[in-house]
């Protein structure tokens, strides 16, 4: 159950696009079926992930130079109550706090981003090497490995140099193709030796969608109808470019992967017998995963892609398709480029089919897509305004990947929910309820023999969440956030998680009701321990301020974004103290 301080979100109803039905893939069948008992394969790799810049803080010590995040959440209104990245997690300060939180959930991996400008300010490798960077991505890989916890890396979650940014135009510009292969050549280098799973970038649709279509992301453009694929087709040619560095000059002999982690959220057919529900749900999912995982994996474009845009590019009076095109020789260059595919995943949405109009002032990536989103109502919603619970929805994608590209080897990159919260709570049926069924069904995907070898709970802790600053949280472990030290405090998902990891499954209803029922109490305690916690910090910091003018008892009220209940009412008897105070002075 949804604890009751949980903040209820309305449905949404988007606007998106149509294709011709894959012949591989039957979109006809989608058996939901009951709950499954077994385990995975042996060697299953179990992980959790977080970012750089979601986590690390540090935003501007030890020769850090700035990324688009730093500038762009520094700027008032982009970000919810103008929450920044600048501290987060401080874990470029807790690296063996939170390698120790890492062994204790027995994680095989962790997948973790290195930032670019932490290791080269300027984005340009020539103008300088930051080696106190260096030293801490050395120090956090070899912490991992002390504690056989394997490394899987991310070139690339979103932080690009702002100087690149400047003076470039960041991905709307061809020239990011080789510094983003100089950046990456360096870590292959450096940290080679010991790191054999590198991802090049993390879902490159929300960097080209947010960052160059909508801007609800850095670096904020608002290119409509132009500059999402400008900059996905330079992301494919930089990932592309990578992978053959990779191959050339190291893989012989550090022997490693290189993959790309896309996200991939299902499309079903709002009716799996009506044709035209049925194009415009594949539409939707090679609109999304198929820009990036076609040209990889086939050579280019998905065909559907062409067609839309296209025909409405013409009837917007263009000489050329909007999407640009790959020549030859880049076909042929790009195809292939993928030791393995991460697939990042969290929700599901009902597509129909939706005419839209095709006028330049109306042509955006949205549009051309010419489809409609839904949700069910009776799908649970924790509080993300775009993350419902459809556990089914994992399998039906894996499936996809599967007929669509080969059955190439996939490790899920990013799986997991998210809360809203009103007070705190530690005790997240919610989550124990999502992880349960969506790994359920990576269970039966692979029993349907798809090729998964790992899986990644997203995240490791709370964090930054982009536009959402902190008003989000996806983490197994709570961050306090408003306490200097970012203490850490398992949720009750920590041990239900643990306990699939040590089971490498689920062994049997009994068994794994019994997981469920420890971990919600276990979580009791360290609710109440939290709480009091927080009541100490907040009492503290009133006493601290009772002397300081009005102004500033306003304003640090303003800053407590979502007190517990407990902590409010000592707030609220501090502040009528003050007025006691006050008026007998």
């Amino acid at each position: 159950m949804l604890p009751r301080c949980a903040v209820g979100v309305c449905h949404v109803l988007m606007l998106v696009l149509c294709v011709s039905a894959a012949e591989d893939f039957d979109w006809t069948k989608n058996h939901h079926g009951s709950f499954y008992y077994g385990t995975f394969p042996a060697g299953f790799s179990w992980g959790a992930g977080g970012s750089a810049y979601q986590t690390e803080g540090a935003w501007d010590k030890d020769g850090k130079g700035l990324s688009i995040w730093d500038v762009f959440s520094h700027k008032k209104g982009k970000i919810q109550q103008n929450d920044t990245g600048d501290f987060s997690c401080e874990g470029y300060y807790k690296v063996k706090d939170d390698v120790s939180l890492m062994k204790e959930l027995r994680l095989n991996h962790y997948r973790f981003s290195i930032s670019w400008p932490r290791l080269l300010p300027t984005g340009i490798k020539s103008d300088h090497v930051n080696e106190k960077g260096i030293q801490y991505y050395d120090h956090l890989i070899n912490h991992l490995l002390e504690n056989k916890i394997t490394p899987i890396v991310t070139l690339y979650h979103w932080d690009l140099p702002q100087v690149l940014q400047e003076k470039y135009g960041g991905w709307q510009n061809i020239s990011m193709v080789n510094y983003f292969n100089e950046f990456a050549n360096l870590c292959f280098e450096r940290f080679g030796d010991r790191v054999k799973y590198w991802i090049t970038f993390n879902n490159p649709w929300s960097v080209a969608v947010e960052g160059y279509e909508t801007g609800e992301h850095a670096p904020g453009l608002r290119l409509r109808g132009t500059g999402a694929y400008r900059a996905a087709h330079h992301i494919i040619k930089a990932h592309a470019k990578v992978w053959h560095t990779y191959d050339t000059q190291w893989r012989g002999k550090q022997k490693g992967l290189v993959g790309i982690a896309l996200s991939g959220e299902w499309g079903e057919p709002v009716d799996i017998s009506n044709q035209k529900d049925i194009e415009a749900a594949e539409r939707y999912v090679q609109f999304h995963l198929g820009w990036f995982a076609t040209p990889i994996f086939h050579g280019d474009y998905p065909q559907v892609m062409k067609d839309f845009i296209g025909r409405k590019s013409v009837q917007q009076g263009l000489g050329t398709s909007r999407l640009p095109t790959f020549s030859p020789q880049e076909k042929s260059y790009i195809k292939g480029t993928c030791d393995f595919l991460g697939i990042g995943h969290f929700t599901t949405r009902y597509i129909t089919q939706k005419n839209n109009p095709s006028g330049r002032s109306s042509s955006n990536y949205f549009s051309d897509r010419d489809l409609a989103e839904l949700v069910d109502p009776r799908w649970p919603d924790p509080g993300s305004e775009w993350l419902y619970a459809v556990p089914w929805g994992f399998r039906r994608l894996l499936n996809f990947v599967k007929t669509q590209y080969g059955n190439p080897m996939i490790y899920v990159t990013e799986n997991g929910v998210s809360e809203k919260m009103l007070c705190t709570e530690l005790c997240d049926e919610w989550r124990i309820q999502y992880y349960k069924d969506y790994i359920n069904e990576m269970l039966k995907a692979i029993k349907d023999g798809v090729n998964v070898k790992g899986y990644t709970a997203w995240s490791l802790l709370d964090k930054f969440e982009w536009d959402e600053g902190f008003s989000e949280r996806f983490g197994l472990y709570y961050v306090d956030f408003r306490n200097k030290n970012k203490p850490r405090y398992p949720k009750a998902s920590v041990q239900f998680y643990k306990r699939i990891i040590s089971s490498n499954g689920f062994p049997n209803q009994r068994e794994v009701e019994n997981w469920r029922r420890k971990a919600v109490e276990t979580c009791s305690s360290s609710n109440q321990l939290l709480a009091a916690e927080e009541q100490r910090s907040t009492a503290a910091n009133i006493l601290r301020l009772i002397h300081d003018p009005l102004t500033s008892h306003m304003e640090m009220v303003t800053e407590i974004v979502v007190p517990t209940v407990c902590t409010l009412s000592i707030l609220l008897s501090a502040i009528f103290l003050m007025f006691l105070l006050r008026r007998r002075n």
